[in-house]
């Protein structure tokens, strides 16, 4: 035993000896040559030029270890291997495959194009694992990105022969990631569920099916502290942070639970409120009728910032081009006030260099450009540049407006760029409407109010329902020849059974040519000439006499003129302002119908809150024959639509005998209208009305038995509800009337819904 282990010993010294020798021998063996192994698309050189050895170098193990680490670095090679045979250096290489296909398995919320744009792989590419990996990484920030945070990647790969590969992402997308609850810590002025209204997130529910603000978004949660910051100082609250926002995914994977840590500091009132300017020849005092913050009422950070806007607004409106006006707050928190001083002082001089416009892939350049107020190479005014993105946002041919400036090439010139976002202008429209005295209504109306791109708006209309077959065609050039000026024409072609109103059917046909001219920014003209022939037919046997009278054709020739002046924020749907209109008509430049025909309209809106606005609307009209009584085609009609409570016709003169409605000379209406959200659907683009309509319709130029006539005010209150649904506006109004005369036709429901292309 002693004897075996012995040799044992003295063999295993004898290895290690010899294998020391060797270590030793290769270690500062000279390389005669470098063979490479294993390659077959890779070339041998693209191998050696990746090494730090070379034929005629002694071998060295260090810069062996670095020339394999910069094998495997390059990414074309899954196995490199280095071994000594004597003088030459044997490299062995196993190649990694190349790609031969990329497919995406289960995304239906995704398409496979939006994969593969954001996936760094593509065919004929050198597959690694790394850069799998980092696809399916990508494919779940997708996801995540779009609120799916159980959505789960697992890379698939199919070995093919000549060293090829598939590579298939199977995706589980998951549900939706809901929020689950919102809460608020540190909130005292404030209650959990003020708040909730406050933020752009919303907690799960089943009727934001329509809506993405119930699921997680981190940079809607970025959004949710600045609305919070921008509630609370616009509350008074001017200390007011927010500490942290922290979203806890539950195990599931299926909500997220969302908590706001916030200070709320205490309420500051207004201190003093002041003017000083450096300009010359400015008397400061006639500028404080601009400003929104009074001294001792509750502090309001917007306020400021509006007053700031109304005064440069103003000494715009004066011939400053180069002012600046700069609030100096001064906070005293013994008294929990904060004075501000408006600094009015010579601004910079800066000139525009130029204006960039991005995002209109469908409409002309020159479409936007002619809205603007100033052009390259203009002084820089800011009122021009705010009334710049409001006529662009009036257009209605975008979903989104950003005006923004960056400095030019100089320090006096500045860069403007306007970024759009595209929104469908065709569209599709159906209305429809009950009334007890008209039963079931219906039209369809095809229009495109951005045709090629031109800002062209073409329009036809089919009107069918029971008792009205009506075509329209109408279209418009808002630039003819290239100048404000804008043209268009009407044709128009309509038969109504009027038999259940007034007991006859109406036949007419015309056109109209229009022009319509801005002569300040606020106030347009308009003037049209109008050509048409009215036929009266049909008549039934028990209609009223003024009817029977009538039966036959007449033409009119007309000449009109408009002008409306407009203050309002926004054409579509107005938070503030004013609006007010009138024109008149003379007919008589031929045909056989004579008269003078005034009508006005006046809207006035205040805003609550940005949600709550009181508007207030009023329409009138007189028409006065020339040298002859108006017939019932020229005369005014009153109900439905314009007066609701009450049908379409229902209010104003009547034969009672017939029960026919003979329409009136002078109408007036009054409407008053608060537009209120409804919280549970605000989500959706739900909001409400709570509306009452006051009116009248009288005065008529014949008389006999039979007929009623009264001046007397009716009035009618309601409650309605508008949907910017996914298919287009939908409306809805009810409405009861309370003073009402015996003879009149009252209607309890309107509706109306449409779509868009």
């Amino acid at each position: 035993m002693k004897l075996r282990a012995t040799i044992v010993a003295i063999l295993a010294a004898v290895t290690i000896l010899a294998a020391g020798i060797g270590e030793v021998r290769s270690q500062g063996s000279v390389i005669r040559e470098i063979r490479v192994e294993g390659n077959n698309r890779i070339e041998a050189d693209t191998v050696l030029s990746r090494m730090l050895l070379a034929p005629g170098d002694r071998y060295d193990a260090g810069r062996a270890d670095r020339s394999l680490k910069a094998l495997f670095d390059s990414g074309l090679f899954a196995d490199v291997l280095f071994r000594l045979q004597g003088d030459v250096l044997v490299v062995s290489v196993l190649e990694n495959p190349v790609i031969n296909r990329i497919a995406f398995e289960g995304n239906k919320r995704i398409p496979d194009e939006t994969m593969t744009q954001e996936v760094s792989l593509r065919p004929r590419e050198v597959y690694t694992r790394a850069k799998i990996q980092a696809g399916a990484n990508r494919i779940i920030q997708l996801y995540r990105r779009s609120g799916r945070f159980a959505a789960t990647v697992e890379p698939k790969i199919i070995n093919l022969e000549q060293n090829r590969v598939d590579v298939a992402f199977e995706i589980n997308e998951g549900p939706l990631t809901g929020v689950g609850k919102i809460d608020f810590i540190g909130n005292r002025a404030f209650d959990d569920g003020d708040l909730r209204d406050v933020i752009v997130t919303k907690e799960t529910a089943w009727y934001r099916f329509l809506s993405s603000a119930d699921s997680y978004d981190p940079d809607r949660l970025t959004l949710d502290r600045d609305q919070l910051r921008r509630h609370y100082r616009d509350e008074g609250f001017a200390d007011f942070r927010v500490l942290s926002s922290v979203a806890e995914l539950t195990a599931d994977r299926t909500a997220f639970f969302i908590t706001f840590s916030i200070d709320e500091g205490e309420p500051y009132n207004f201190g003093v409120i002041d003017l000083t300017t450096t300009l010359k020849n400015l008397d400061v005092e006639q500028l404080r009728g601009e400003l929104t913050t009074i001294e001792g009422e509750r502090f309001n950070a917007s306020g400021i910032e509006d007053s700031r806007v109304a005064i440069a607004d103003a000494l715009g409106r004066l011939g400053y081009a180069f002012v600046e006006v700069r609030p100096r707050i001064k906070r005293n928190r013994e008294d929990l006030t904060i004075s501000v001083l408006y600094e009015v002082k010579e601004g910079p001089r800066v000139y525009v260099e130029r204006i960039n416009i991005t995002g209109n892939v469908r409409t002309l350049d020159k479409v936007i450009r002619r809205e603007f107020r100033f052009a390259e190479g203009d002084a820089f005014d800011t009122s021009k540049y705010r009334r710049t993105r409001q006529r662009v946002r009036g257009l209605g041919f975008f979903d989104r407006v950003e005006l923004t400036r960056q400095p030019g090439s100089q320090p006096d010139r500045v860069i403007v760029n306007l970024d759009v976002q595209e929104r469908s202008t065709g569209e599709l429209s159906f209305g429809a409407g009950f009334s007890s005295a008209e039963a079931l209504i219906g039209d369809v109306s095809i229009r495109e109010r951005n045709l090629l791109g031109r800002g062209q708006d073409l329009r036809v209309s089919v009107a069918a329902s029971f008792r009205r077959q009506q075509i329209d065609l109408s279209f418009t050039e808002p630039y003819f020849l290239d100048r404000e000026l804008a043209a268009g024409f009407d044709l128009f072609h309509t038969r109504r059974d009027l038999q259940d109103r007034s007991s006859f059917d109406q036949r007419l046909t015309g056109g109209r040519l229009r022009t319509a001219f801005d002569i300040t920014e606020q106030l347009r003209a308009s003037l049209n000439y109008g050509l048409r022939i009215d036929d009266i037919n049909d008549i039934n046997l028990d209609a009223s006499p003024f009817i029977q009278a009538e039966a036959g054709e007449s033409v009119t020739s007309s000449i009109g003129y408009t002008l409306a002046y407009d203050t309002t924020n926004d054409r579509f749907l107005p938070t503030r302002g004013y609006r007010i209109s009138g024109g008149q008509e003379f007919a008589g430049l031929g045909g056989d119908t004579f008269y003078i025909q005034t009508t006005g309209k006046a809207s006035y809106f205040y805003p609550f809150t940005d949600e709550w606005v009181l508007g207030f609307y009023g329409d009138a009209g007189h028409i006065m024959g020339i040298d002859d009584d108006i017939g019932i085609i020229n005369r005014f009609f009153v109900g439905g639509d314009n007066f609701r409570g009450f049908s379409s016709g229902g209010v104003g003169p009547r034969d009672v005998a017939a029960d026919d409605a003979l329409g009136g000379n002078i109408f007036a209406i009054g409407t008053a209208e608060l537009r209120v959200p409804i919280d549970i659907f605000r989500d959706l683009g739900v909001s409400g009305r709570i509306f009452s309509d006051i009116g009248t319709l009288f005065d008529i130029d014949v008389a006999g038995t039979g007929l009623r006539d009264s001046s007397n005010l009716r009035m009618s209150v309601g409650v309605g509800i508008s949907w910017r649904s996914p298919f287009g506006p939908i409306r809805m109004d009810f409405a009861q009337a309370l003073l009402q005369e015996s003879f009149d036709q009252e209607e309890f429901f309107r509706f109306s819904f449409g779509t868009r292309f």
